[in-house]
């Protein structure tokens, strides 16, 4: 009797159980795409104000109020089209609980590298004079040294100095984001930015395992990124893989949601996620290289009349297009500098678009459909997708025997590749190694792999990949088909040819953009897969639910154990109150010219851009008269001279040497060939004098 009665509600009680199904994962789906989509907004609102030099809170905030608006309803309108896997407010809550323990880790933790040693600091000071001025390029301000002098020059690392003006290193991307917590907060805020885009990097990461995965895998994946050393690194720091990572993290998801339908909502969510993966060019300009495959899966969906072809392959080519665009236009002595390895990525860039091309003309072409059929049905028959899931284990050999039948050297061919390759010469001293200049130890990037992610996960990785492999091949999991290519293609160029120089952590931030993720993806994916077998085999729910709990804590603990170490160690504090005094030390009347090198790259446009007073330095080889001669010039030009430099006898001979900063904190370790354990001490000293007028 009890057994009818229940089995009689049922039907009545479907609905709200549909309902209560729907709630969570809506919520879910919808969280996890906002980052992206707020992202996306900004830089469209953002991008024509700076081109057209007008880059300035009240239009900034204006228009991204009205772009976010449409974005997010345009955005959400798939997901009310989609019906989501079912999840739990649970699941939910425990997503949101590791993206805010996250972020509350990364806000105590942050650092404050404003002082350009490495990237970070230079984004920073991009920031600022986009925050302060609204425009580039950056003019030199020669007047305040009398008109300017052949002793002087005004360029720093990060910083080209072209005619007149001076141009940022990198792209507009992350600078602009940056801008608006300097615009909120100042210096302190735009440092914030960086655990606020790392937070969101690991809620987009959440909904991704959620989309392919599984809604109850969620929190596990977003914890195991979360503990990632290279994931904690980044996030304390202004790095441009952070915005990357939310975009195309973002932009898999919202295709994901429209992947398969028809409608209008399906078009503009395709269209969205096209534009999300196209603007992470306008953040790394190797974001090119990554959003590749998208071409060609944009490709596919057209030549089979896939409504959301277009639509993606529109937005990949409007925010793609603004990048490069704003590359051009704004950042061009840095693209210049790329050139070496910027000029084969564009011609492969056109190759694929071209070949996307032809490829669609054969498969809409009636006779070559066929014949493409014929090819694809023998390929994806028979021992094919077994061969090609062997071929995928073999890559990960291949990768892991590299170090013992390679090294990688690589000569250095203009200025800053030598000091690279000094600066690594100086690590392997440091480290105990041999000094071979010119090591890029390019062959070890599986291994470091391996240190951030763990053995456990990266066997379960290349097993996920096998089998994905295998079932893409004979035509199943097609929602993997995007994501698996993108993972793959980035994954593979990356361990190639990382192209960073190759000190810990430092180089693992070529890991984390795509390789880390798209590898703790598929190995969150073969768990579940496993789960699933053990499942369908007959052993209960109990034991799956053990399975999974063991397989999730064989993957984190190798993962806390070389993360643990530095997670709650700080780096590079107290730069931004330093730099205030000394601003006020220096004060609005002067003419800052810098003696010595080191204090010249780490501090030329941090006075320039952050005390707002015109700054110069001395070229090589100027001699003590020539620099009085620019003093003399100085007070003609009604300005008060400084000079500046790190040590007191570098500016004794103008006048009273006067200590005006001094930061004593720690720096990331450069480690070499073990993972990172440890930080270094920094110590950075700034004397000044102020020469009389004669």
């Amino acid at each position: 009797m009890v057994m009818h009665t229940r089995h009689a509600q049922d039907p009545a009680a479907e609905p709200a159980r549909r309902r209560r199904d729907t709630g969570p994962s809506r919520a879910l789906a919808r969280l996890t795409v906002a980052p992206a989509l707020l992202l996306v907004a900004w830089l469209a609102g953002s991008l024509p104000l700076l081109l057209t030099g007008v880059f300035t809170i009240g239009p900034a905030l204006v228009l991204f109020a009205i772009v976010a608006t449409v974005t997010l309803a345009l955005g959400f309108r798939g997901l009310r089209r989609r019906e989501a896997a079912p999840t739990s407010w649970w699941v939910v809550s425990g997503v949101i609980a590791v993206t805010l323990a996250f972020l509350v880790l990364q806000l105590v933790m942050c650092s404050e590298q404003i002082v350009v040693r490495r990237d970070p600091a230079s984004y920073v000071q991009f920031a600022t004079w986009l925050t302060d001025h609204g425009s580039l390029p950056i003019p030199q301000l020669r007047w305040a040294f009398g008109g300017g002098d052949p002793a002087l020059t005004y360029q720093s690392p990060a910083f080209y100095q072209r005619g007149t003006e001076l141009y940022p290193q990198f792209m507009a991307g992350l600078p602009m984001v940056l801008s608006l917590g300097g615009w909120l907060g100042g210096t302190p805020a735009m440092v914030f930015m960086a655990p606020v885009l790392g937070a969101c990097a690991v809620l987009s990461f959440a909904g991704l395992v959620a989309r392919l995965v599984g809604p109850g895998w969620a929190p596990a994946g977003a914890l195991a990124l979360a503990l990632t050393l290279p994931m904690q690194w980044v996030s304390r720091s202004t790095y441009s893989e952070l915005p990357a990572l939310v975009l195309l993290l973002g932009g898999l998801a919202l295709m994901h949601d429209v992947r398969d339908l028809r409608s209008g909502a399906a078009r503009i969510g395709s269209l969205l996620a096209g534009l999300a993966l196209g603007l992470t060019v306008l953040v790394r300009i190797d974001g090119l290289r990554d959003i590749l495959p998208v071409v060609v899966f944009a490709g596919l969906l057209i030549a089979r009349r896939r409504p959301t072809g277009p639509f993606l392959f529109g937005g990949l080519a409007v925010g793609a297009g603004a990048g490069v665009l704003e590359g051009f236009l704004l950042s061009g002595p840095y693209l210049k500098y790329l050139h070496a390895s910027l000029n084969p990525l564009l011609l492969v860039s056109a190759a694929v678009v071209a070949g996307t091309a032809v490829m669609v003309a054969l498969m809409r072409g009636r006779r070559t459909r066929i014949v493409l059929r014929r090819i694809a049905i023998r390929l994806c028959s028979g021992r094919g997708p077994d061969l090609a899931a062997l071929f995928t284990v073999l890559v990960l050999i291949a990768f892991a025997v590299r170090p013992h039948v390679q090294t990688v050297v690589r000569i250095p061919g203009n200025p800053d590749d030598r000091l690279n390759a000094s600066f690594v010469s100086l690590a392997q001293k440091a480290n105990g190694l041999a000094v071979e200049y010119g090591r890029q130890y390019s062959e070890n990037s599986l291994y470091w792999v391996a240190w951030y992610i763990g053995v456990p996960a990266l066997l379960l990785a290349a097993a996920g990949a096998a089998l994905l492999v295998r079932r893409l091949m004979r035509r199943g999991s097609a929602e993997w088909l995007l994501p698996f290519a993108v993972i793959a293609w980035t994954t593979i160029t990356t361990l190639w040819r990382p192209g960073i120089t190759p000190d810990h952590p430092w180089a693992s931030r070529r890991l984390i953009s795509i390789v880390i993720p798209g590898l703790l993806l598929l190995a969150f994916w073969a768990l579940a897969w496993g789960v699933r077998r053990i499942r369908r085999i007959g052993y209960g729910r109990w034991v799956g639910a053990g399975t999974a709990l063991a397989g999730v804590l064989i993957t984190l603990v190798p993962i806390v154990v070389t993360s643990g170490g530095l997670m709650f160690s700080r780096t590079e504090q107290g730069e931004i109150s330093a730099v205030r005094s000394l601003c006020k030390r220096i004060g609005q009347s002067a003419s800052v010219v810098i003696v010595e090198p080191v204090t010249a790259d780490r501090f030329s446009q941090v006075i320039r851009g952050m005390c707002g007073v015109p700054t110069a330095r001395v070229r090589p080889g100027t001699k003590e008269q020539d620099v009085r001669r620019v003093i003399a010039k100085i007070y003609a030009a009604g300005r008060r001279p400084l000079i500046l430099g790190g040590v007191p006898s570098s500016v004794a001979p103008y006048g009273e040497a006067r200590q005006v900063l001094h930061i004593r904190s720690r720096q990331d370790e450069h480690t070499l060939v073990t993972p990172p354990n440890g930080t270094w001490g920094l110590l950075i000293d700034i004397w000044m004098s102020e020469p009389l007028r004669l």
